[in-house]
C-alpha cells in the first residue's frame, strides 16, 4: 500500500512547508462528504500521529491514517494548472465515480 506524488506536487509541498516555517509533511485523509460519498482532506502536519502511515516520495513525506489508506491506496497526487486555476489533483485508481464539481468521489 502506498501514496505517491509527482515531481510538480513535491515542489509545491516543499514550497508550502517552507512558507509556513516547517512541518514534517502533507497529511492526506478521506472524510465522508459530498454527493459521491467521500472527499479528500489535506493539511500540513507538524508531527506524525500514532495513526499515521508515512510514505516518502519525491523527497517529501505523505502521512495517511490507516482508515483512509484503503480508499486511496495507489493514488498519485499531482499539481496541475487548468485555465486560471492550479492545485492538487488526485489520480486515484480506486475511484469508481466522481461528482460533477470534482469535490467528491465513490469507491
Amino acid at each position: 500500500m502506498s501514496i505517491s506524488v509527482t515531481p510538480k506536487a513535491a515542489v509545491q509541498i516543499r514550497k508550502a512547508l517552507d512558507k509556513r516555517g516547517g512541518g514534517v509533511g502533507l497529511r492526506v485523509a478521506i472524510k465522508t462528504s459530498g454527493c459521491s460519498g467521500y472527499a479528500y482532506a489535506l493539511e500540513f502536519a507538524d508531527e506524525a500521529t500514532p495513526q499515521d502511515l508515512s510514505f516518502e516520495t519525491e523527497g517529501v513525506t505523505v502521512l495517511v491514517d490507516g482508515q483512509s489508506l484503503p480508499l486511496i491506496d495507489g493514488t498519485q497526487l499531482d499539481w496541475v494548472r487548468e485555465g486560471l486555476n492550479e492545485g492538487f489533483k488526485f489520480n486515484n485508481p480506486n475511484a469508481t465515480a466522481a461528482c460533477g464539481c470534482g469535490e467528491s468521489f465513490a469507491v
